[in-house]
């Protein structure tokens, strides 16, 4: 389902530009990065794919997807730049998502966010500058924003580090576009608002409530749910991504991707709960509430530039995404895999 879904709708919406032979994607092994696979293997590149190292040879989620064959699938750390500087050779564009996300377990371990976050950044620009790599798409987040000063948010509103996961991301845009600036490496950051869809951690809130649901709990633990997000689906970011990399105008930029649609998080879980016609309360969990002044209470996702750079428009609405999202999750060999009775950071 999740394959299918992620490649339909996004054909019509690609430009014709020839695409560059081949494609880097750091962190290909995770959620946005297999589906940003699928896309690149379906748009004609040829994908090295970074699945983090481990002793097991396990590939994350790139067992999952069905172009597992037609993709080279390195295993390695971006930690190490000398193992950066090995994959980035002969690659025309490389799409830098390897990166530790979570919130909460940035406020117990900030300094793996350093290394893995501002280092490992700085390892694949140096890498793409020593080896002549054509394109760098840098993966930021809206997080960097933290609470929105205005709404709309566009690229000019004020970053504000309100945890360490935000200040580790706005150090590592920081470093990719000194690279720009100083040795002319050509980079775009891309800043994605929320993504959601199949195969995403169960530390976000959507996998949380759906897979809580779909387990068959009667009551679900939830944080704070009154912040509201600009949530996109996973197959309108990849399209972003890849908008961007084929625009020779967003070099030196840094471009929004989100829906410029604005919800709550309390709508988005009465959504889901309609949409599988479930009769679940919801409870609030403490050990799921951000500390106040770290807690972003407001993004709302402002996506002209983007709209302007490259004429991209989402194709997926928030009842279609979440739709799809819970389809995929209800699949029980899919669901197996989350542990929904256990708080994920």
């Amino acid at each position: 389902m999740a394959q299918a879904v992620v490649g339909g709708a996004q054909q019509k919406n690609m430009n014709t530009t020839s695409p560059p032979q081949t494609a880097l994607v750091t962190g290909a092994d995770g959620f946005i990065g297999s589906h940003l696979c699928e896309l690149l293997v379906q748009q004609g590149y040829k994908v090295k794919a970074l699945a983090q190292y481990n002793s097991f040879n396990h590939w994350g989620w790139l067992d999952e997807v069905a172009c597992k064959n037609e993709l080279e699938v390195v295993c390695g750390d971006v930690r190490d730049p000398h193992y950066c500087r090995h994959i980035t050779q002969n690659v025309d564009v490389v799409f830098h998502l390897a990166a530790l996300i979570a919130i909460p377990y940035s406020y117990v371990a900030p300094d793996s966010y350093v290394d893995t976050n501002v280092k490992g950044t700085l390892n694949i620009c140096q890498a793409a500058l020593d080896n002549g790599v054509k394109r760098v798409i840098h993966t930021s987040t809206s997080e960097v924003y933290g609470t929105a000063r205005y709404v709309p948010m566009d690229e000019s509103h004020p970053l504000q580090p309100q945890s360490p996961y935000s200040a580790s991301k706005i150090g590592a845009d920081a470093m990719a576009m000194s690279f720009h600036s100083a040795f002319g490496l050509p980079v775009t950051i891309a800043r994605p608002f929320n993504t959601y869809g199949p195969r995403q951690s169960a530390r976000a809130v959507i996998p949380t409530i759906i897979t809580q649901i779909a387990s068959g709990q009667k009551q679900i633990k939830l944080g704070d749910v009154s912040p509201t997000r600009d949530f996109n689906y996973v197959a309108d970011t990849c399209r972003g991504f890849l908008a961007l990399a084929r625009c020779e105008q967003a070099i030196g930029k840094t471009v929004n991707i989100g829906s410029n649609f604005e919800i709550s998080v309390g709508d988005t879980l009465e959504l889901i709960r309609e949409l599988m016609h479930s009769d679940v309360a919801f409870i609030t969990d403490d050990q799921r509430l951000r500390p106040e002044k770290s807690e972003v209470f407001r993004l709302w996702c402002d996506n002209r530039l983007l709209r302007e750079l490259t004429g991209f428009e989402p194709a997926y609405h928030i009842r279609q995404g979440l739709q799809a999202t819970i389809d995929w999750f209800s699949q029980p060999d899919k669901l197996a895999r989350y542990k929904a009775e256990i708080y994920n950071v």
